[in-house]
């Protein structure tokens, strides 16, 4: 079984890239600026953006490319790992003794970037935030052409990650992201745009997690390759333009 949907538009964010042809380069390369932050939209409340950590700031200034603010869509995130880092340092504060803060946790839950997104964009549609482990990105696309099937005109992913803490090993699970990276498509089922065909595969392979595949997808994007496998040793998938 496949099925066919258009990307009608996308924007990525990751440090030190700034246009489409920046990725083309950068992902034959393979190189990134690890230090820059991205910038916070100017439509977004002054009260919110103090809460945006830097991996909320490049899930928004990926996804404000792609969100026109008079048409509200449903929302499809997709993280492996979200704000775990902060997570993370939250943890090392209590084994000092110390307090944490209730904002503090409610900032580090797996869907607080995609709250805070609803509300910085005034967005009431319905919005879907996945953690899909070793699925990669998959399970994001599966859920986005499923709210396309039920009458939606257009749906808007957002794909991210971010490197994580040294306290987790990276090896042998291929699950750490070289550099944060957000990337939003607004996809539908007819329009303009890139039309993709998206199916389930039979080989068996092993791409990593959601962090690597989302700049490997990118790639595919701006690349003039046809087609994409990705997967694990449990499901593997495929895209071809068309």
């Amino acid at each position: 079984m496949s099925l066919d949907f258009i990307v009608r538009d996308w924007n990525a964010w990751a440090p030190g890239i700034s246009s489409r042809d920046d990725w083309r380069n950068r992902l034959v390369r393979q190189t990134f600026v690890q230090s820059e932050k991205a910038s916070i939209p100017a439509r977004v409340p002054k009260a919110l953006q103090r809460r945006l950590s830097p991996l909320g700031r490049a899930v928004f200034n990926a996804a404000d490319g792609c969100f026109d603010s008079d048409k509200s869509l449903p929302i499809v995130f997709s993280t492996a790992h979200g704000e775990t880092n902060k997570s993370l340092e939250m943890l090392k504060a209590m084994q000092r003794g110390e307090e944490v803060s209730p904002t503090a946790f409610s900032l580090s839950v797996h869907n607080a970037i995609a709250g805070l997104f609803s509300i910085a964009y005034a967005d009431h549609q319905e919005i879907t935030v996945i953690a899909p482990a070793q699925d990669g990105i998959a399970p994001a696309f599966i859920e986005a052409l499923g709210l396309l099937q039920e009458q939606h005109s257009e749906v808007l992913m957002v794909l991210y990650d971010e490197p994580l803490a040294d306290f987790y090993p990276s090896l042998p699970f291929a699950l750490n992201a070289p550099v944060t990276c957000a990337l939003a498509m607004r996809v539908s089922l007819s329009g303009q745009g890139l039309p993709l065909r998206f199916s389930r595969s039979s080989e068996r392979r092993d791409d990593g997690e959601h962090a690597l595949q989302i700049l490997a997808f990118l790639k595919f994007l701006v690349a003039d390759g046809k087609a994409l496998a990705l997967g694990n040793h449990r499901h593997s998938w495929e895209w071809h333009k068309i």
